[in-house]
């Protein structure tokens, strides 16, 4: 597709969902698009989902079809399925049907750096009891042991770090959208 069909459906879509579009220098839009979605990768995630994830979070309406997603991304439906399949995998997007259609849409969520960090949370207790294991095993004096207790008490600091992390977080976006719903009114 080419880069004025992809700003007219980043403008359709727009237009539906009541945003102010008009003045967005659509251009601008994709290279956010394809520069976040880079560093998305370099940091691990699959190249296709960080596209597909950074095109969904640049949306006004953070809610797209297959096909759209294909057609901003210049991709075939095929690699919007295998990208969205890991997303969802992830929660880092849901799959909703659209209202009177047999389509699927896909939607990221305000919270959804919040949401992969809490389930991180569970991530880091598994490690914590495998690692646990390990110093058993190794034993508390080898020197595998030692290192494997000290990777077991960073992962035990990191979860506590977190869990105040995450609270004084909500507490801030709370703040945040009543500051936000107060200035609409």
């Amino acid at each position: 597709m080419s880069e004025q069909a992809q700003q007219s459906a980043q403008r359709t879509d727009d237009a539906r969902q009541g945003g102010g579009e008009d003045t967005r220098d659509d251009g601008a839009v994709s290279q956010f698009v394809e520069r976040f979605a880079s560093q998305l990768v370099d940091a691990g995630m699959q190249r296709m989902s960080a596209r597909v994830f950074a095109c969904l979070l640049a949306s006004d309406s953070g809610v797209l079809t297959s096909a759209e997603l294909g057609e901003r991304l210049q991709v075939s439906p095929a690699a919007v399925s295998g990208a969205i399949r890991y997303l969802s995998q992830v929660d880092m997007v849901s799959r909703e049907r659209e209202p009177g259609s047999r389509r699927d849409r896909y939607r990221v969520h305000s919270d959804q750096w919040y949401e992969a960090l809490a389930r991180r949370d569970n991530v880091l207790t598994r490690w914590e009891g495998t690692l646990r294991e390990g110093v058993d095993s190794l034993g508390e004096d080898s020197p595998a042991g030692r290192r494997i207790a000290e990777t077991l008490v960073f992962f035990e600091f990191l979860q506590t770090e977190l869990t105040g992390l995450l609270q004084r977080w909500r507490e801030h976006r709370d703040q945040l959208r009543a500051d936000l719903d107060s200035a609409d009114r």
